[in-house]
């Protein structure tokens, strides 16, 4: 793992901060330097050998995510990416799939499985979660230029937990509980708006709770 890691240095990653810097907006940038930084601290936690890729990960997250719809659309249709009814509703979540898809051919210098599957899943989950998938989730909801309440509330309750002084297994139930709120307070926000939910997202809750109960049923 820790040789894995290592194909990402500190001098790649700062000359790929300095050209995804050029091609967002400062308010965007601001969001993903914010990112990489949260998902710093969410990889001392959980996976330290995992860092420089999941900085990458976070550097590259956002990177189609100022196109207008059309122009996803369009990539989609170029790349072959298949889009559904729902898809084309729900919008923002277009950005991930079409991110993942330009890691390779725009920075294929980051052409790394985990870094493209952690930008894949960024916005809607899945189930089977990787790791590293579930820590750019995560960081993506709590960084520090989210003032949503929503987020607020999700970033309190994972820090007030003082994870750093839990063990490896309090840690393990935390990120499971942050997530499974997480994708409570998503579930609920769309319900309000009247929008529809991705099935990854349900997918990815339902499992996570399925998981909770058997953890709290060996417990018993």
């Amino acid at each position: 793992m820790i040789e894995k890691d290592s194909c990402f240095t500190e001098e790649m990653i700062a000359e790929l901060r300095k050209t995804v810097s050029a091609e967002l907006s400062p308010k965007r940038f601001s969001h993903v330097a914010a990112v990489e930084e949260m998902v710093v601290q969410l990889a001392k936690l959980y996976c330290p050998e995992q860092t420089a890729t999941l900085r990458v990960a976070a550097l590259l997250h956002d990177i189609t995510k100022e196109w207008k719809t059309e122009e996803h659309v369009a990539f989609c249709q170029t790349h072959g990416i298949r889009l559904t009814k729902q898809d084309r509703v729900a919008y923002k979540t277009l950005h991930a799939r079409t991110a993942a898809v330009l890691i390779p051919e725009r920075y294929p210098q980051c052409n790394d499985p985990e870094v493209i599957s952690a930008v894949r899943w960024h916005t809607t989950g899945h189930a089977g979660m990787t790791l590293t998938e579930k820590l750019l989730y995560l960081a993506d909801y709590i960084d520090l230029s989210r003032t949503f309440q929503d987020c607020v509330t999700l970033r309190n309750f994972f820090f007030d937990a003082d994870p750093e002084n839990l063990t490896a297994s309090e840690r393990e139930t935390l990120l499971r509980e942050t997530l499974i709120r997480s994708f409570d307070m998503t579930i609920s926000a769309l319900i309000g708006d009247g929008q529809p939910i991705a099935e990854d997202t349900v997918k990815a809750r339902n499992e996570l709770v399925l998981d909770q109960i058997a953890k709290e049923g060996e417990k018993a």
